[in-house]
Formats: C-alpha cells, sequence, structure tokens
C-alpha cells in the first residue's frame, strides 16, 4: 500500500518513518517533508504545501495513495478530512467540526464545562467585550490565551494584572494574527504537565503511551514558552474524552491529544485539546511503537479500533529538540548542519523539523530543526543516549536544554 503524509516537521518525519518501517508499506509520500524525510528508504518528498488541500487530493489520486495520514492542525482545522471524504479518499484524522477542540480554545473550554471535564476556571473575551475589571478581580498568575491557532505561541503567563491586560491587549491588537481576535483568560494551574493520547474511531479510543512535554526554552524551566523543547514517554494520564465528543454528535476519528497539569494530590485538569499528534512528544512515542501504524488508521476508519490492541517497546524514550539561534522569536537559517553522519552511527534516532536538503547539505529552515531521541530501561538511560546523538551535532547557535526529562530524573543533566 501506498501512504501520503501531509506536513513537513518532526512530527511528520516520525510518521513516514513508522510508516514506511511496516512490511505491507511499498512507498511513503510526504507533503512537502524535510531535509531528513528525503533521506528515508522507501520515503519520498512531494512539492506540495501542507495548506493545499486542493494540491493533495489531486496528488492522493494520481499517486493512488491508500491512506493519508495528517500531522499539522491547520489542514485540519481547514477542513481537509472533509474535502478528502467528498473525494472518496481515505484519511486519517477529525473533520472541521471536532477539529474545533483544537481551533478555539474558547469552544473547548466550553466543551470540557458542558461534560464536567476538570479544566481551569477561565473566562472569553473578545476585543469589543474585554472587562478589565474582571481581570482586576481574579489572583495572580494568570494564564492569557489567544483562542485561535497559534504555532504553539499565543499563551502568556501573566504575573501581574497589568501583565495579564497587557498580553490580551496585544493579542487583541494582532500580536498573534487572527488567533487573537478571540482571549481566554484562565487561572494558572501549578503541577506537573503530562501528555494524554489517544486514536479514535468515532466510537472508540485506544489509548497511546503518555509523554510529557518541556515547553520553556531553558533548562530548569525558565525562558520563554515554545512549542516544546522535549519530551519523554511514558508520565501519569487521564480518562480519554471520546464519550464527550459522541454525545454533542462530534463522532471523533484521529488522533486526539489532552495536555493535562496533574496537581501534587493527583487531580487531573485539561490544558488543552490538539487534534492531532503533538510535537515533539510524536518522535519518542513512534520510537516505542511497536504496531503497524497504517494498520491503526485504517482499523479506526473502519470503526474497528476496539478490534485492535498497540504494542510498545517496554523500554522509555526521550527526545531532545534542538533549535535554531534565536528561537523562537526571530530564527536565523540557512546554517549548515554538522555530524548527522557521526549521530546515525549512535543508537537512537534523530528526525528532522526545520531542515531542507540543499546540494546535498542539510540546512537548517526553521526554529526547532531536530529532535534527538535516545531509548533506554529507564528514563535516565534514554536521557544518556538521546544526548550522546545531540552532543553530536552541530551547527552555529544551536540551543537545547540539558535537563530533559528532569522530573523523572534527579539530579538534572548539567
Amino acid at each position: 500500500m501506498k501512504v501520503l503524509i501531509v506536513g513537513g516537521g518532526g512530527r511528520e518525519h516520525a510518521l513516514a518513518w513508522k510508516c514506511a518501517a511496516a512490511a505491507r508499506v511499498s512507498e511513503v509520500l510526504v507533503a512537502p517533508g524535510n531535509g531528513g524525510t528525503a533521506a528515508e528508504p522507501r520515503v519520498r518528498n512531494v512539492g506540495v504545501a501542507a495548506e493545499d488541500t486542493a494540491a493533495l487530493v489531486q496528488l492522493a489520486r494520481a499517486e493512488r495513495v491508500d491512506l493519508t495520514i495528517v500531522g499539522p492542525e491547520a489542514p485540519l482545522v481547514a477542513g481537509i478530512v472533509d474535502t478528502f471524504a467528498s473525494a472518496g479518499l481515505s484519511c486519517f484524522g477529525p473533520r472541521r467540526d471536532a477539529a474545533r477542540l483544537e481551533g478555539s480554545k474558547a469552544f473547548a473550554k466550553e466543551f470540557l464545562r458542558r461534560h464536567g471535564i476538570p479544566t481551569a476556571r477561565s473566562a472569553t473575551f473578545s476585543r469589543d467585550t474585554f472587562d478589565e475589571d474582571w481581570v482586576r478581580a481574579q489572583r495572580t498568575p494568570l494564564v492569557v490565551k489567544a483562542s485561535g491557532l497559534a504555532g504553539g505561541k499565543g499563551v502568556i503567563i501573566a504575573d501581574s494584572i497589568a501583565q495579564a491586560i497587557g498580553a490580551a491587549q496585544a493579542m487583541f491588537g494582532g500580536q498573534f494574527g487572527a488567533a487573537g481576535h478571540e482571549v481566554v483568560i484562565e487561572e494558572f494551574l501549578a503541577g506537573e504537565e503530562a501528555s494524554f493520547i489517544v486514536m479514535a474511531d468515532g466510537k472508540h479510543a485506544l489509548a497511546l503511551a503518555t509523554s510529557q512535554d518541556h515547553k520553556r526554552l531553558s533548562d530548569g524551566d525558565q525562558g520563554p514558552n515554545t512549542g516544546g523543547m522535549g519530551a519523554y514517554s511514558p508520565a501519569p494520564v487521564v480518562e480519554p474524552t471520546i464519550s464527550g465528543l459522541a454525545a454533542e454528535g462530534m463522532p471523533y476519528t484521529g488522533f486526539l491529544y489532552a495536555g493535562l497539569m496533574i496537581a501534587p494530590d493527583g487531580t487531573p485538569n485539561v490544558l488543552e485539546f490538539n487534534c492531532r499528534l503533538g510535537d515533539p512528544e510524536t518522535q519518542p512515542l513512534l520510537m516505542r511503537l511497536e504496531s503497524d501504524l497504517s494498520a491503526l488508521c485504517q482499523a479506526a476508519l473502519a470503526g474497528r479500533l476496539d478490534t485492535m490492541s498497540a504494542h510498545w517497546d517496554p523500554r522509555a524514550a526521550l527526545g531532545v529538540v534542538m533549535a535554531a539561534a534565536g528561537y523562537p522569536e526571530c530564527v536565523h537559517r540557512g546554517d549548515v548542519i554538522e555530524g548527522l553522519e557521526r549521530a546515525a552511527r549512535l543508537p537512537g534516532k534523530i528526525f528532522h523539523a526545520g531542515t531542507r536538503l540543499e546540494s546535498g547539505k542539510v540546512l537548517t529552515s526553521g526554529g526547532r530543526v531536530l529532535c534527538a531521541v535516545g531509548l533506554g530501561a529507564g528514563i535516565a538511560a534514554a536521557q544518556r543516549a538521546a544526548y550522546a546523538l545531540a552532543d553530536s551535532v552541530h551547527w552555529p547557535g544551536v540551543h537545547y536544554r540539558h535537563d530533559i526529562g528532569h522530573r523523572a530524573v534527579r539530579p538534572a543533566r548539567t
């Protein structure tokens, strides 16, 4: 069979690599792919943008693609699955209505409240309805979120009322584009952050291995929030919310990711929903998956997930994101990445995200450039393997945290 992966980041590299490993898969196309997918066996990059749904439909038809898996959120929120389904093409992911769980944080908060799913107290505002007196009546810190898609960067933790008001006004003023036309302001929750991911077929859910992300740029959870600097699997989890989606007439097919905050007393709260696999959680997650991912996706599309099980490597996996100079603000691009051949001889795997292949050289082309993933009997062993990979690769200004997994390993790596 032939598989199409939509997207060009680290998550999509991992998806393509995992699908290509299945004996029944003859070829994996990646649109548009990156420098890493260009070098994978049985994987071919195709120069079609992830947001160009019409061209992707044409590509799937021309290449006789049996299964399309959508990586990034923007095409899902825009309705790519609906379009593929109308064309009679098999596409794994939620339809537009269900994808609002990620496309609108305001919608997600109301969904959580309707179904009694624990989440932080919040209020939603537009520029016209913004109530500064409501904000002043709250305790700090507060979390200010652009409701729409902001590439993982539309969240501000405000330590003061003035900062919260300023953050909301900046979002209304276009700091995150259309994503900030509506803003959610919620209480700050302390605890341990974890990710719970399931595959869903509309009625049934298959829980995947759990993982934990590290959002802050620098060691010790310091610095600005990013799209994620690393992740490890497994970590604490809670039950999925598939029944609530079905009850609202939104049968959900695809990956569903719940970002959780586990309080010190063990109480879980949902921070956010993603309608796709997380990045960089996907990379260590798929390193541990031993089952045929394409078969699981096809079973979900057929409504047969209750007949399937996922098998996992018992070892732990840990991924370290290697970022470009200036990330997450002004990112420098075009630097030659050295050491990839040396890294390929080490245990583990380096997944590409912001890279491109040019004249036989791999260059940086984004903020999060690589994710070095190690496996080990425990988190400490996986951490050592991941950092051995990361330390073998270099380009000018490369930045990565040195304490990924620190919540599970004491003391943190120095």
